[in-house]
C-alpha cells in the first residue's frame, strides 16, 4: 500500500497540537493536543476521528516533548494509527521564522536545523519549540522525512519595497531587518479558498485577507502571491491584537527607557503582552468585550472602536495597494465568529463596493461562505482557515511524488 498519511505537529514552548490526515481525501484520522509539559499537571488530549471514537484525555507529569511525542504515538497507536505506521509518508512542522531563505517547503536536514537555529534571535519565542518538535520527531522516526513548512514563506514574495524598512541598508542586511509576515500558511489557504468561492482561478483574483485571531495580520494578495503584510521582523506590528499593540511609534520605546526608566525587557512584555485589548479594557476576549458594550461599558467600547479603527486603516491600504480587490476575506477565531467586527470593519466604505448584508453576517457556519449584498462589487467573505490542512498538503506535495510504496506487515 502507498503510504499516504502526514501527522502535522505545531510544537510551543509547553506544547503540541498534532492532526493526523489521510492525503487521499484530506481526512482527519486523528486530533489532539497536549500542554502544560514540564509540569506534574500536563494534559493529553486526543480525539480519534478516524473510528469515530470519543475523545480521551488524561493528566500527569510529561517531563519533555521526547516524552510528550512518545504520548502521543502511544494514543495513536490505540487508534491502528502510530507513528511507526508504514502508511506514514511524512511529518510535517510548523516553523514560525524562516528568514528570506526558505521560501517553501523543505525537508529538514543538518543545515536546515542549523539555519533555523541562526534564527532564533527573530524568534525567540517560537523557533527554539519548532526545533525541539522536529528533533524530538526526527530521534522517533529517522527514516521519515520531516518537512518544515514556514509561516513566513508565503509572504516572501513581497516586493522590496513593501519588504524594506527605510532605515540604513547595511545596517538592516547586517541584522536581518526587514518585514517578514506571519500567519502565512493561514494566509494562504484562505486566498485560496476565497478565490474557490468565487469559483476563479486563484491568479485571476486579488484578495485582502483578514487572519484576527488573539495574534492578528492583514495581507495583500495579488493573483495568488502576497504583496504586502501587516506584520513585520515580528508578529508585534500592525492590527491591535489580544495583547500585542501593534503599529507604535517606535519613540515610545526610547520614551519610557529615558522618561518610564523602563528596561528593554519590561518594555518588551508592556507591548508584546500588556497591550493591545487587554491593555485598553482588561480583556482580550472578543465575546467578553461585546458583552461589556451591551452593558455600556466605556473602556470596553473604546477597544473595540481603536481595534476596529486600525483594522479599517489596513483594509484602506491594501486596497490602494492592490488598486482592484475582489473580495476581503475574514478568517481564525475573531473572524469567522464576531458578526459584529465584520460589521463595524467595513461600515461606511461603500464607496470602496464594501457592505455586508445583516442576515448573511449573522449566520455561522464551517463551510466558507458570503455575506456581503447580491451583486456587490467587492465579496465579503467568511473563510474558516485550516493551517493544518495547509501544512499537510505543502508537506505531502513534496514528499508525495517520492513516496515509496510501503509493505504491510
Amino acid at each position: 500500500m502507498t503510504a499516504t498519511r502526514v501527522l502535522v505537529l505545531n510544537s510551543g514552548s509547553s506544547s503540541v497540537k498534532y492532526q493526523l490526515l489521510d492525503m487521499r481525501d484530506s481526512s482527519r484520522l486523528a486530533v489532539g493536543l497536549v500542554e502544560r509539559i514540564g509540569e506534574e499537571t500536563s494534559r493529553l488530549k486526543h480525539t480519534p476521528l478516524a473510528s469515530g471514537g470519543e475523545a480521551r484525555e488524561w493528566t500527569g507529569p510529561i517531563a519533555d516533548h521526547d516524552a510528550a511525542l512518545k504520548a502521543v504515538s502511544a494514543e495513536l497507536a490505540k487508534d491502528g494509527l502510530g507513528i511507526d505506521s508504514p502508511e506514514l509518508a511524512a511529518i510535517g512542522h510548523r516553523v514560525v521564522h524562516g528568514g528570506k531563505q526558505f521560501t517553501e517547503p523543505t525537508v529538514v536536514d543538518d543545515a536546515v536545523l542549523a539555519e533555523i537555529e541562526r534564527l532564533i534571535p527573530v524568534a525567540p519565542l517560537h523557533n527554539p519549540a519548532n526545533l525541539t518538535g522536529i528533533r524530538t520527531a526526527m530521534g522517533l522516526r529517522p527514516d521519515l522525512p520531516q518537512v518544515a513548512v514556514f509561516d513566513t514563506a508565503f509572504h516572501t514574495t513581497m516586493p522590496e519595497s513593501a519588504a524594506r524598512y527605510a532605515i540604513d541598508v547595511e545596517t538592516a542586511d547586517r541584522h536581518r531587518i526587514r518585514r517578514y509576515g506571519f500567519h502565512g500558511t493561514s494566509h494562504a489557504y484562505v486566498s485560496r479558498a476565497t478565490a474557490k468561492l468565487l469559483g476563479k482561478a486563484p491568479e485571476d483574483v486579488n484578495v485582502i485577507v483578514l487572519h484576527l485571531g488573539n495574534g492578528a495580520s492583514a495581507s495583500a494578495v495579488r493573483g495568488g502571491k502576497c504583496v504586502d503584510t501587516s506584520m513585520g521582523l515580528t508578529p508585534l506590528e500592525g492590527l491591535v491584537m489580544g495583547t500585542r499593540s501593534g503599529d507604535t511609534d517606535p519613540a515610545v520605546i526610547f520614551h519610557l527607557a529615558r522618561v518610564g526608566e523602563m528596561s528593554i525587557a519590561e518594555i518588551d512584555t508592556l507591548l508584546n503582552k500588556k497591550s493591545g485589548l487587554i491593555g485598553l479594557c482588561g480583556d482580550n476576549d472578543m465575546r467578553e468585550i461585546r458583552r461589556r458594550i451591551d452593558e455600556g461599558d466605556e473602556r470596553a467600547q473604546l477597544a473595540f472602536d481603536i481595534y476596529i479603527h486600525r483594522l479599517k486603516k489596513y483594509i484602506g491600504a491594501y486596497y490602494a495597494v492592490l488598486g482592484r480587490v475582489d473580495a476581503i476575506a475574514f478568517t481564525a477565531g475573531v473572524g469567522e465568529n464576531a458578526a459584529p467586527v465584520r460589521e463595524a470593519a467595513v461600515a461606511g466604505l461603500e464607496q470602496l463596493g464594501l457592505a455586508v448584508d445583516a442576515g448573511l453576517n449573522a449566520v455561522r457556519g464551517d463551510e466558507p461562505r458570503l455575506i456581503s449584498p447580491t451583486g456587490a462589487r467587492v465579496a465579503v467573505a467568511v473563510v474558516p482557515t485550516d493551517e493544518e490542512l495547509e501544512i499537510a498538503t505543502q508537506t505531502y506535495a513534496l514528499v508525495g511524488e517520492n513516496t515509496v510504496e510501503a509493505t504491510a506487515e
